[in-house]
């Protein structure tokens, strides 16, 4: 991979990066889900939770609460972009902090979460880049009383909790 490629590899997957907040942040979960058609989200442990476009819309959709804007009412800040590409130039892998912001009418301007996405991506034939899969690590875990509609398991994967829902069930994107 000469410079110039390089860097055309670098914007693009890191575009892929900030696309994910915008959509997430605005509410389009499919447009989140069509981020990992070719791709899957993993849990902090390491275990798949979603595949493709479909299964990780509805992650999403059950997870996440929307307001009457139909937002989360979240900015995600993706940070500290580390990437390394495969020799041959057709895969990377990422590392990048996120801190997750959230302010509603009732509910003052707050950090809820924080953490680290580790990343993979892979270059296709006509040369553009998608992810590949995705694991969210949080480091720091504030209220997310308004943001999830489950409770996080406590575990060192997941830092400490102190968001309010009662159900620990089911699947769960972090950041």
């Amino acid at each position: 991979m000469d410079p110039s490629q390089r860097v055309d590899a670098r914007t693009a997957i890191e575009n892929l990066l900030y696309r994910y907040a915008e959509r997430i942040d605005a509410g389009d979960f499919a447009g989140v889900g069509e981020l990992f058609s070719r791709g899957r989200i993993l849990d902090p442990a390491g275990r798949v939770i979603g595949t493709g476009a479909a299964e990780v819309e509805a992650i999403y959709v059950r997870s996440t609460r929307r307001y009457a804007d139909g937002t989360p009412g979240t900015q995600h800040l993706t940070t500290n972009v580390i990437l390394e590409f495969a020799d041959d130039g057709r895969s990377a892998r990422a590392r990048s902090r996120f801190t997750v912001m959230q302010a509603l009418e009732d509910f003052p301007l707050q950090c809820i979460i924080t953490g680290h996405y580790e990343d993979r991506f892979a270059r296709d034939d006509g040369g553009g880049w998608h992810f590949v899969e995705r694991q969210m690590k949080p480091t720091l875990v504030g209220d997310l009383s308004r943001h999830l509609n489950h409770r996080l398991p406590e575990g060192p994967e997941n830092g400490p909790s102190t968001d309010s829902p009662d159900d620990a069930s089911g699947d769960r994107p972090l950041g």
